[in-house]
């Protein structure tokens, strides 16, 4: 049988094939490119079925942790599908995933005593949201809501989309959600509370002082006690991505808001859920984003570069107290009612194994901080573009927002894509990156070099430069 085409291969993918966060009208005319077809990828970099090879700078949706085709992970995957590729976790263990609970347990914040297993982020939060709800249940208080922040999001499942404030991709679904509280989050360059440019970098040794300097007073953070102080013995609990909103367009907290937001939730007694999907595992710089700030949450939630993104594993760690308003008698029911047919793969646990190792043994993060501070060089010049509004960081996780009129911040019309065509325009540079509306969105993976980073922010810059 002759090999297909690429072209006979792009007009399959266009008949049989719906593609997520796409517009498949754009896709099917080849707006703004025609679909890359990818073959391979070996560490920083993919490559399509032409050979042309790319940057990979989203580490392919954020879940590619150390680079492609690790070969450590490679092996450790290897092995185990000589061994068994899945079993159930339904009544039954293996030695990969009690190896996992054990490595992940040592580095986790130490009131987590508990995993639980599931197969991705969204069935992470999940898994937390009903914890929290039948833990409640459990104590003989109902309650049914969550406090979470505008422009959080937390997965495209239902219970996750409920507690997700990011209308452009929850609002469709409101009328399927359970009902919730929304404080405004500290999204300082487009403040709900003042008006003006907002200065970049803020330099500010608190929450306190920065919105200080910001002339906001510090209202997200007062929003969001003021519902805790009104709600709290109907909020069954408080979820935050720590840090980083990033499917927000990288909104970066501003130091202390993380600490002040988990101080509210002790003081009102609400649990509190983090979820570190995407700030996990070095992201920011530390293994957990909550370590920058020394907060201990009641849930943490991971997934995405937990295998070195290799196969789905997600997880749910929590504490004892948690856990134990589960145990009871079988006749009493209080099993926890809730898995997945892959839950705790195998395959998936043994990557993430090797993944841990390698971050241990090779001494990752600390390799990793002299690259964290060359991107915020190299970020710090790009800021001065006339183009960019602003630039939020953590770690090595980034947003360049787009817009119009520097001064006032007024943005491009979402009609003239600009941000999509910037991303596209760089392929030709050999450079993929994703834009979340007109901000242009950097993930890059901890084992990418100084002139890798480098590469991507020349091509940003050169594309900046052509635009009017």
């Amino acid at each position: 049988m002759n090999p297909k085409s690429k072209k006979q291969l792009i007009k399959i993918d266009k008949k049989n094939i719906w593609h997520p966060f796409t517009q498949m009208a754009d896709w099917i005319k080849n707006d703004p490119c025609e679909p890359l077809i990818i073959d391979k990828a070996k560490g920083s970099y993919i490559y399509d079925i032409d050979g042309v090879k790319y940057l990979d700078g989203v580490s392919s949706l954020w879940v590619t942790l150390l680079g492609h085709g690790n070969p450590k992970i490679d092996k450790a995957v290897k092995t185990q599908t000589d061994k068994a590729a899945h079993t159930t976790f339904l009544g039954l263990t293996h030695k990969p995933a009690i190896d996992l609970s054990e490595k992940l347990l040592k580095i986790l914040p130490k009131n987590l005593k508990k995993i639980f297993y599931s197969d991705n982020g969204s069935t992470a939060v999940e898994a937390a949201l009903k914890m929290a709800y039948q833990y409640w249940h459990f104590k003989g208080e109902e309650r049914s809501s969550f406090l979470s922040l505008k422009n959080a999001y937390h997965g495209d499942t239902i219970g996750a989309v409920s507690v997700g404030g990011t209308g452009l991709f929850h609002s469709t679904f409101k009328s399927l959600l359970f009902e919730n509280h929304f404080a405004q989050s500290p999204y300082c360059y487009r403040c709900f509370y003042r008006k003006g440019e907002c200065p970049f970098p803020i330099k500010a040794g608190s929450f306190k002082q920065h919105c200080k300097i910001m002339g906001c007073n510090g209202q997200c953070i007062k929003e969001a006690e003021d519902i805790l102080a009104k709600n709290n013995k109907r909020i069954a609990a408080a979820i935050i991505e720590p840090l980083n909103q990033a499917a927000s367009g990288m909104i970066v907290m501003p130091k202390g808001y993380l600490k002040e937001y988990a101080s509210l939730c002790r003081r009102y007694k609400v649990p509190l859920i983090c979820d570190e999907v995407a700030t996990g595992f070095g992201r920011t710089g530390k293994m957990f984003a909550v370590e920058h700030e020394g907060v201990k949450p009641d849930f943490i939630c991971l997934s995405k570069g937990i295998t070195g993104g290799y196969l789905p594993l997600a997880v749910t760690a929590t504490t004892n107290e948690i856990y134990n308003a589960f145990l009871g008698k079988y006749e009493e029911f209080k099993t926890f009612f809730h898995g997945h047919s892959y839950t705790a793969n195998p395959l998936a646990c043994a990557a993430a194994n090797a993944t841990l190792d390698i971050l241990e043994k090779d001494k990752v993060l600390k390799t990793l901080q002299p690259k964290i501070k060359h991107l915020e060089k190299e970020l710090s010049s790009l800021s001065k573009n006339g183009k960019v509004g602003n630039v939020r960081h953590c770690g090595v996780m980034a947003g360049i927002e787009i817009v119009k009129n520097k001064k006032t911040g007024e943005p491009y019309g979402c009609k003239l894509k600009t941000g999509s065509k910037i991303c596209t325009a760089m392929r030709k540079d050999g450079v993929i990156i994703r834009n979340l509306g007109d901000t242009l969105v950097l993930f890059l993976h901890l084992t990418m070099t100084n002139k890798e980073i480098s590469k991507i922010i020349n091509s940003i810059k050169k594309e900046l430069n052509k635009m009017r």
